[in-house]
């Protein structure tokens, strides 16, 4: 099995400066350290799967001030690179993967977003997106911040990577046509508000979504509150509907594990927990553990995968 950052590679200049040596050097110094972050204004991604028949070019965003550098949307994250796969492996062909996911501790559950609306929050570089659409979801949103600088970036990707020519062979005719990019900002839905004043887009797309995908956002405790509203919001009110959170470790378990308070996320987020586990970047895989103790070298390895659904109370009719 591949390593979760094999797909990727750096596009720009070589490194010029002791950090840039340093910091590319690191897995031969520390062997067991793992990049969970690439890529920067300076080094676009080049991201190659088997399964396409020519590598995607994802942009980074160049930050505009230390607003938009505290957002962190400025790389690609490995949580972004887990759903992309998820994705890639159910939607592409679910019946060569069905032992693969028997076997697993998210047996039973599927990534398959074919003829699905989705809608991304907090989408950073977009990737999970971008194989949705590839690969035959109904419609697609990508949101983000409202910063120019990302919003420009992630238009750009989304236009660049989501097209015909880059779906697997056979599969062009299925690439969605519906893709829309908008600025959110999470909790914020109220057309008066300065974030959302420039379109209508967060009341027009209330209970819209078949799947949500949430990679990497769980890093800012005072924001669980609005994220939990955002999934509330534009998930469709259905037993049928999910969030997909994949998250890492990067301000610790437990400041994590409180966007996964049971009462918070049903009377926030009108969800609850389906199924929740861990797994690393070799796909090794373990339960879920609130208290599990790691330090900062082995926790970057791994991520934790949460399929949220709709709980009772939160659906129509």
């Amino acid at each position: 099995m591949a390593t979760l950052t094999s797909r990727i590679t750096l596009k720009g200049d070589e490194p010029d400066g002791p950090e840039d040596y340093l910091s590319t050097s690191l897995g031969v110094i520390f062997p067991d350290d793992v990049t969970n972050q690439h890529g920067d204004a300076e080094h676009s991604l080049i991201y190659a799967s088997p399964k396409l028949p020519k590598p995607l070019l994802i942009e980074l965003a160049d930050p505009e001030g230390e607003t938009d550098r505290r957002l962190f949307s400025h790389y690609l994250w490995n949580a972004s690179l887990l759903l992309a796969e998820l994705i890639e492996r159910d939607s592409l062909d679910p019946a060569a993967t069905e032992a693969e996911r028997e076997a697993g501790l998210g047996a039973g559950l599927s990534f398959d977003t074919r003829g699905l609306a989705t809608l991304e929050l907090g989408a950073g570089t977009a990737l999970p997106s971008m194989m949705a659409g590839l690969l035959g979801a109904g419609s697609v949103v990508v949101t983000d911040y409202p910063a120019p600088a990302v919003m420009k970036t992630l238009r750009e990707n989304v236009a660049r990577n989501i097209k015909p020519d880059l779906a697997p062979e056979g599969r062009s005719a299925l690439v969605t046509t519906s893709v829309l990019v908008e600025g959110h900002e999470w909790g914020v839905f109220d057309s008066d508000s300065a974030a959302a004043a420039a379109s209508s887009f967060p009341a027009s797309h209330a209970h819209l979504s078949d799947r949500l995908f949430v990679a990497d956002c769980l890093w800012m405790p005072w924001q669980h509150a609005n994220l939990r509203r955002s999934i509330n919001h534009f998930l469709k009110r259905t037993a049928s509907a999910r969030a997909w959170v994949v998250a890492g470790f990067h301000t610790g378990r437990a400041k994590m594990a409180g966007f996964y308070d049971a009462q918070a996320l049903r009377e926030e987020g009108g969800v609850e927990i389906e199924r929740m586990w861990e797994r690393d970047c070799d796909g090794i895989e373990r339960e879920w553990d609130a208290e599990r103790e790691d330090d900062i070298t082995e926790r970057k390895r791994w991520l934790v995968v949460a399929v949220l659904k709709r709980c009772e109370g939160a659906l129509d009719g």
